[in-house]
C-alpha cells in the first residue's frame, strides 16, 4: 500500500474508511504517503502547489504526468483533513479552485512557450500582443469548486491579427491551438489518470460555435444572441489568465446585469429551473442533492436571481459566491436574515455530503448510494449514527430550501383567479357594472365603463404577447385589490394609470406579478394619496421600495444613507449620466420611504418636514463634491463655497413638492474665484433641476439673492454682508429670519450665520418696520385673491402668512434686545419664545403656535390629494380668529 517506513497519520486513517478512492491512490502511488504525512497538519495555499511544481521541474514533456499528480495528492489532502473535520467546506473548495487554477495556467504557461517558438507572438494589427484569457465558469468561476467537479471553461482573446513568425498563422488558429492543448493537459485520461474534465459548452453557441472568441466576436454574440440562460451561467465568470480582463467584464457586464430592476428574470428562471426538473423526474433522480428538490441548484438560483434582478443597480451584488450572496441580500432586507441562515446551513449541509458521495470513488455524482455498505460509509463520513439520522437531517434542509424557492419562484397567478371572466368579458359593460356592483363599488357603472376602455384600447390590443401574458393576470387583482380601499373607484383609476405607465416595461409587470403583496400595497397608497399615485407613475422604479417588509418600521437613517449615496458616486465616476440619475433614484426611494410612513400616520407633519430638508441638504451637498471635481481648471482642492437655503428649506418645513429656495455664496480671494465659483454654481444649479431619464430632484429659485434676476449667480461672502447691511429691503430681513446654511464649506456657513445675526440684530424703527411688513402682507394678498367661499390655510386672513409675518417683525423688531430670537427655531419655538419674553402674551402665543401647526396638518393632507390648500371656514374659525387677535395686537391694524 504505502512504504514501509512511512507510518500514516490518524486523519489518514480514519478517512481511508470513508473513501475507496484514497485507497487506490496510497495503493498505486507509493509516494503519497510521505507527501500526505508532511502536508496534512495544515491547508494548502498557492505556494505550496506552486513549489510542488517547481520541484517536479514541470515542463511541455511532462506535463501531464505532474498536474495528475498534483491533482492526486491535492484531492487526497482535501478529502483526509474534510473528513477528519480538519477542514471546513471554505477551505475545501478553495483549494480545490486554487488546484484548478493553478493547473490551467501552468498549462496555458507551457503550451503557450511552445507555440510562440513555433509561430510567434500573436500580434493585433497595429502591433499589439494578444494574450489568451481563459475564463472559468460555474462554481471554478465562483471558488466554490468540488472536489470531483469538471470545469467550465471560455476560451477568449482580445483582437484579430497573426503571429510575428517563423510560421505566421492568424491569432485565431494559434488560440484555437493553444485552448486545445489546455483541454488535452487537463482532460486526457492517461496512465496517471485525470486533471479535470473540461466542459467547454457555456462558450458562445456552444458545441457548433468555435473553440476560441475574439473581444469583438463576444460582444456581438452576447447583443444578437445572449439568451437568458447564459446571463444566469456568466454571473460567476472570472477570469484566470492575462491582465486584460476589466475590458472583457466592461463587455459582459451590460449582457449580465441590466440597468434597470429585472423582475422578468424570475420568470426566465422558473422556465429554466422547470426545464431541470422535468430531466430531473425523465431521469429519476430525486435523490440528487444537486438538482433534486430542494438541493444545492435551488440554493444557487434563489441567490442568482436576485443577482441579475438587481446587480445591475446595486453592484455590490456582482460577487460570485453563492453564501456571500445570500448575506448581502439579506443585510439588504431582499431576503429575511432567518432565511439566509437557514439557506447557508443548508448549502453547507448539502456541499459537505456532495463532497462524501464523491470521496467514495472520485466520481463525479451527486445521488444518494443505493447499497446499504455505501449508505453506512456516508453516514459515518458525515457523522452521523446511521442512515437513517443522516436522511432525517437532509430532509429538513430539503424541505427549508424548497419553501424558500417556492416563495421566490413560485407563479402566484398560476392558479388564476376569481375575476378572471370579469376581465375577459369586459367589453360587456351590463355584466362588468354587476359585478363592480357586488365588489362593492359605489360607481359601478364608471369602473365597467373604464374596465371597457382598456380591453378595447389600442395600447392593450398592440401589446406583445409575453406583455400581454403578465398584463392579463394584474387586471382581476387590481380590481379586488382597489375594492379593498376607502375609495374604490378612485383606485381603481389611479391603479389603471400606473399599469398605463408601466406596460412598456415587464419587468415591471412581473414584479407586480410575482409579489401580489406589493399591489396590495400600492393600492392603500394611492388610495390615500393622489400625488402618491402620480409620484409612483412617474418613478415605477419605486414598485420595488414597496416589496420591503421593513418599510413601515425600519428607522429612516440619514447618515448612513449619505454616507452610502456618497460612496457609489465615487465608484461610477466619472459617469455623470449615470451619477446624476443614481441620485436622483435614491432622493425618490427614501421620500418614497418617508411617504409610505407618513400615509400610515407613523409621522407629525414636523417630523417628516425635517427629515425632508435634511435629506435635501445631503442631496445638496454631495451635487457640489461631485460637481467641483467636474470643472476643468479649478485651482484648489475643496471649493470655499456654500449654499444658503431660503424659504421652506431655510425653515426646515419642505414639503413633497416643494422648490428650492437657494443663495449660493463664496469665501476666496483667488483671482480666479468669481468665474470658476459662477461654474460652479451654475453645473450645481443645473444638477438639482435638470429632467433626466430618471426624473428631477428639485425645482430651484434662485431669485433671492442680492439684487435678485439681476444679480450675480454667486456672490462674494462680504458683498452679501454688505448687501444686507446697506442695499436689502425689509422683505429681504424677513426672509434672512429662516435662512440658514444648508451645504458646502461649514466655515462659510460659520461666518453667514454671523452675518445673519448681525444684521437681524439691528435696532430698527418699530413704526417703520411695521408700516413695511404692513404694505408687504398687503400686496401679497393683492397676488392671491380668493373668491370662493373657503378659507386659504396659506394667504387667507388669520392664515399661515400671518403667523410668519407675526414671527419675522418680532425678530426684526426686538432681536437686538434678545438675541435667542436670531434662532433658525421655526415659527412654532420662536412664538412660545416670544411669548416666555413677554413680547406677546404666552397664552395667545400658545394658542396661534397650535394653529399654525393645525394648518400645516390640514395643508399637508390636501396637497397629498393634489388639492388647493383651502377648507371650510368653520373647520379653522377658532384657529383663524386666534391668528387675527395676535396680528391686531402687534400691528394694532384689525385684519377683515
Amino acid at each position: 500500500m504505502s512504504e514501509p517506513n512511512i507510518i500514516l497519520p490518524a486523519p489518514v486513517d480514519s478517512a481511508l474508511a470513508c473513501s475507496r478512492f484514497l485507497r487506490r491512490q496510497l495503493d498505486s502511488r507509493p509516494w503519497l504517503a510521505g507527501q500526505l504525512a508532511a502536508s496534512i497538519g495544515a491547508p494548502l495555499d498557492a505556494t505550496a502547489l506552486r513549489d510542488y511544481l517547481r520541484t517536479e521541474k514541470v515542463d511541455d514533456n511532462n506535463l501531464k504526468t505532474v498536474l495528475r499528480k498534483l491533482r492526486a495528492w491535492v484531492i487526497c489532502h482535501v478529502l483526509v483533513r474534510d473528513i477528519a473535520r480538519l477542514a471546513d467546506l471554505a477551505e475545501v473548495t478553495e483549494t480545490m479552485t486554487l488546484l484548478a487554477d493553478i493547473a490551467v495556467e501552468t498549462a496555458h504557461d507551457v503550451l503557450r512557450d511552445q507555440l510562440v517558438a513555433r509561430h510567434g507572438m500573436p500580434v493585433s494589427a497595429d502591433g499589439r500582443e494578444q494574450e489568451f484569457i481563459i475564463i472559468g465558469m460555474g462554481k471554478l468561476g465562483g471558488r466554490e469548486l468540488n472536489v470531483s467537479s469538471d470545469i467550465d471553461l471560455i476560451f477568449v482573446y482580445p483582437e484579430d491579427g497573426a503571429t510575428a513568425g517563423p510560421k505566421i498563422i492568424d491569432n485565431f488558429e494559434f488560440f484555437t491551438k493553444l485552448g486545445r492543448g489546455v483541454i488535452q493537459a487537463l482532460n486526457d485520461l492517461t496512465g496517471d489518470g485525470q486533471v479535470f474534465r473540461v466542459d467547454m459548452r457555456l462558450r458562445p453557441n456552444g458545441d457548433s460555435g468555435p473553440l476560441v472568441a475574439s473581444f469583438d466576436m463576444l460582444e456581438n454574440y452576447f447583443i444578437t444572441q445572449g439568451r437568458e440562460w447564459e446571463r444566469y451561467a456568466w454571473i460567476k465568470a472570472r477570469v484566470m489568465t492575462g491582465i486584460r480582463g476589466a475590458e472583457l467584464s466592461a463587455i459582459a457586464r451590460p449582457f449580465i446585469f441590466r440597468k434597470y430592476l429585472d423582475f422578468g428574470a424570475i420568470n426566465a428562471m422558473r422556465d429554466l429551473h422547470a426545464q431541470i426538473r422535468r430531466e430531473v423526474a425523465r431521469k429519476d433522480m430525486a435523490n440528487n442533492v444537486k438538482l433534486g428538490p430542494g438541493g444545492i441548484r435551488e440554493i444557487e438560483f434563489l441567490a442568482q436571481v436576485f443577482q441579475l434582478i438587481r446587480g445591475g443597480r446595486d453592484s455590490a451584488l456582482q460577487i460570485k459566491p453563492t453564501l456571500k450572496v445570500l448575506d448581502r441580500l439579506a443585510e439588504r432586507g431582499i431576503i429575511a436574515r432567518q432565511a439566509e441562515r437557514e439557506l447557508a446551513a443548508a448549502y453547507d449541509f448539502l456541499r459537505r455530503l456532495e463532497h462524501r458521495l464523491q470521496y467514495l470513488d472520485d466520481a463525479q455524482t451527486h445521488n444518494l448510494p443505493a447499497s446499504p455498505a455505501d449508505q453506512a460509509i456516508i453516514a459515518r463520513a458525515m457523522g452521523f449514527a446511521s442512515y437513517e439520522a443522516l436522511l432525517v437531517e437532509l430532509d429538513d434542509h430539503r424541505e427549508v430550501v424548497g419553501r424558500h424557492f417556492n416563495g421566490v419562484f413560485g407563479d402566484p397567478t398560476e392558479a388564476g383567479h376569481d375575476l378572471d371572466t370579469l376581465w375577459s368579458t369586459a367589453c360587456d359593460e351590463t355584466r362588468s357594472s354587476e359585478e363592480f356592483q357586488r365588489l362593492g363599488y359605489p360607481d359601478p357603472a364608471a369602473a365597467a365603463r373604464r374596465l371597457a376602455a382598456v380591453r378595447t384600447g389600442n395600447r392593450y390590443q398592440q401589446m406583445p404577447p409575453s406583455i400581454k401574458m403578465r398584463f392579463d393576470p394584474l387586471i382581476p387583482r387590481v380590481i379586488e385589490a382597489a375594492a379593498e380601499t376607502a375609495d374604490p373607484n378612485a383606485t381603481f383609476e389611479r391603479l389603471l394609470d400606473m399599469l398605463d405607465a408601466i406596460s412598456r416595461r415587464g419587468s415591471y409587470l412581473a414584479l407586480l406579478q410575482q409579489y401580489p403583496q406589493t399591489l396590495h400595497k400600492v393600492a392603500e397608497l394611492v388610495s390615500a394619496s393622489a400625488w402618491a399615485a402620480q409620484f409612483l407613475n412617474r418613478h415605477p422604479l419605486l414598485l420595488d421600495e414597496a416589496l420591503d417588509p421593513r418599510i413601515l418600521e425600519e428607522e429612516l437613517d440619514l447618515p448612513a444613507f449619505r454616507a452610502d449615496l456618497a460612496r457609489q458616486l465615487d465608484e461610477i465616476e466619472p459617469d455623470m449620466e449615470r451619477q446624476m440619475d443614481l441620485m436622483r433614484e435614491q432622493h425618490h426611494a427614501q421620500v418614497f420611504r418617508l411617504l409610505t410612513k407618513d400615509i400610515a400616520g407613523k409621522l407629525t407633519v414636523e417630523r417628516h418636514a425635517d427629515f425632508l430638508s435634511a435629506l435635501a441638504d445631503i442631496i445638496v451637498d454631495l451635487t457640489i463634491a461631485v460637481c467641483w471635481r467636474k470643472i476643468k481648471n479649478r485651482h484648489r482642492d475643496d471649493p470655499k463655497f456654500a449654499v444658503l437655503a431660503y424659504g421652506k428649506l431655510g425653515g426646515k418645513e419642505l414639503g413633497y413638492a416643494s422648490d428650492l429656495d437657494m443663495v449660493f455664496v463664496h469665501d476666496d480671494d483667488a483671482s480666479e474665484a468669481a468665474e470658476v465659483y459662477t461654474r460652479l454654481g451654475q453645473r450645481t444649479n443645473t444638477w438639482l433641476s435638470a429632467q433626466t431619464p430618471a426624473g428631477q430632484l428639485f425645482e430651484t429659485d434662485l431669485r433671492l439673492r442680492p439684487n435678485g434676476d439681476s444679480g450675480l449667480m454667486v456672490v462674494s461672502l462680504e458683498a452679501f454682508r454688505q448687501y444686507q447691511l446697506e442695499n436689502a429691503w425689509v422683505w429681504e430681513h424677513q426672509a434672512l429670519t429662516r435662512a440658514r446654511f444648508c451645504a458646502g464649506d461649514r466655515e462659510i456657513g460659520r461666518k453667514f450665520e454671523e452675518i445673519r445675526i448681525e444684521v437681524l440684530r439691528q435696532p430698527r424703527d418699530l413704526t417703520k418696520l411695521r408700516e413695511e411688513v404692513l404694505a408687504m402682507r398687503q400686496r401679497m394678498a393683492d397676488a392671491h385673491t380668493n373668491k370662493s367661499d373657503l378659507f386659504d390655510l396659506k394667504h387667507g386672513r388669520g392664515g399661515l402668512i400671518d403667523v410668519e409675518f407675526i414671527v419675522q417683525y418680532l425678530v426684526l423688531g426686538y432681536a437686538h434686545e434678545h438675541a435667542s430670537l436670531t434662532g433658525n427655531l421655526g415659527n412654532i419655538a420662536l412664538l412660545k419664545m416670544a411669548g416666555e419674553l413677554g413680547l406677546i402674551p404666552a397664552d395667545e402665543a400658545t394658542a396661534v403656535a397650535d394653529s399654525y401647526r393645525e394648518y400645516r396638518r390640514l395643508q399637508h393632507g390636501l396637497r397629498l390629494n393634489n388639492q388647493v390648500s383651502r377648507v371650510d371656514r368653520a373647520l379653522v374659525a377658532e384657529q383663524a380668529a386666534g391668528v387675527r387677535a395676535l396680528w391686531n395686537r402687534v400691528f394694532g391694524d384689525t385684519l377683515d
